[in-house]
C-alpha cells in the first residue's frame, strides 16, 4: 500500500432501531459521488447498536445496591451504573469518576461501552452491539447482496488507552478484511527476521476513519480506499489477548 484514502460519507441520518444500514450508505455513498467497490467501510458502532435496538431506557432499571454503592462513591446515576453493571465480567479498576470493566465480549473500556452521549432522549443509554463480528458481517452481506462490493466492514468505537491521554478508535468487529497482517518470518531492511510483527489493520483503519468522525459532526461512517482487502477474520478471535499471555491483567 503506497496510498491510503479516507472519505467521510455525508447525509446518514440519524438512525433508529430496525433501520437499513445498507439503504443508508448506499443512498450516501451515491449522494457523495462514491462507488462501495474495492474498499472498506469504516461504520461508528453507535448506529449499529441504534439499528440493532441496544438501548436502555434508564427510567426502566432497579439499581442493585452494589450499583448505589459505584455510584455515590463516583457521583453517577445509580441506574446507568447497573446497566454498565450489567455488560460488565469484571471491573478491572475504579477510581477518579473512572469505571473501567472488561466487557463480556472481552474488550477493556470505560463503563462498559454504555454511552450517554448522541441518545435518542436524556434518560436512554446505548450498548454495544452483542457481536460486532456478526455486525460487520451482516452489514457486508446486505451491502453485497445490492451489488455493492468488493469490500469489507469495521465496526469501530472510541477507547482510552492506558499509559496515554486521549481517546482513538478502535475495531469492535470486523468483515471480509484480516485484522491483524502477520509478518512474522519477513525479514526488515537489513535482512533480520522479525519475530513479533503484526500489525493491527483494522484498529489503523478504525483510527484513521475517527478522524472524519466525531461525536458532534454526524459522520458515522468513512469510506477508505486503498487497502488490500485479503482474508477475512474476527476482531474478537484475531485482536483480543489471550488471558494467559495478558501480562497486564
Amino acid at each position: 500500500m503506497n496510498e491510503l484514502h479516507f472519505r467521510a460519507l455525508p447525509g446518514i441520518p440519524l438512525v433508529e432501531p430496525g433501520a437499513d444500514l445498507a439503504a443508508l450508505h448506499l443512498e450516501a455513498a451515491g449522494r457523495a459521488g462514491l462507488e462501495l467497490r474495492g474498499g472498506v467501510l469504516v461504520v461508528c458502532q453507535k448506529i449499529i447498536s441504534k439499528a440493532e435496538g441496544r438501548l436502555v431506557d434508564l427510567n426502566d432499571v432497579e439499581p442493585s445496591d452494589e450499583a448505589r454503592e459505584i455510584a455515590a462513591d463516583h457521583e453517577k446515576d445509580p441506574r446507568h451504573m447497573q446497566v454498565v453493571l450489567n455488560e460488565t465480567r469484571r471491573i478491572v479498576r475504579r477510581g477518579g469518576g473512572v469505571l473501567i470493566c472488561e466487557t463480556h465480549h472481552g474488550f477493556v473500556c470505560a463503563n462498559a461501552g454504555v454511552d450517554a452521549s448522541n441518545t435518542p432522549a436524556d434518560d436512554v443509554v446505548i450498548l454495544l452491539p452483542v457481536d460486532p463480528d456478526a455486525s460487520a458481517r451482516a452489514l457486508r452481506t446486505a451491502l453485497l447482496e445490492r451489488g455493492a462490493g468488493p469490500l469489507a466492514v469495521v465496526v469501530s468505537d472510541t477507547f482510552g488507552r492506558p499509559w496515554r491521554e486521549g481517546l482513538v478508535d478502535t475495531a469492535l468487529g470486523s468483515a471480509g478484511i484480516a485484522p491483524i497482517e502477520d509478518l512474522r518470518g519477513q525479514g526488515d531492511l537489513r535482512g533480520r527476521e522479525l519475530v513479533v510483527t503484526t500489525p493491527a489493520t483494522v484498529d489503523a483503519l478504525a483510527a484513521g476513519a475517527g478522524l472524519l468522525m466525531g461525536k458532534a459532526a454526524g459522520t458515522p461512517s468513512v469510506w477508505v480506499e486503498g487497502v488490500r482487502l485479503e482474508g477475512d477474520g474476527s476482531v474478537a478471535s484475531d485482536l483480543l489477548r489471550d488471558p494467559s499471555t495478558d501480562l497486564f491483567r
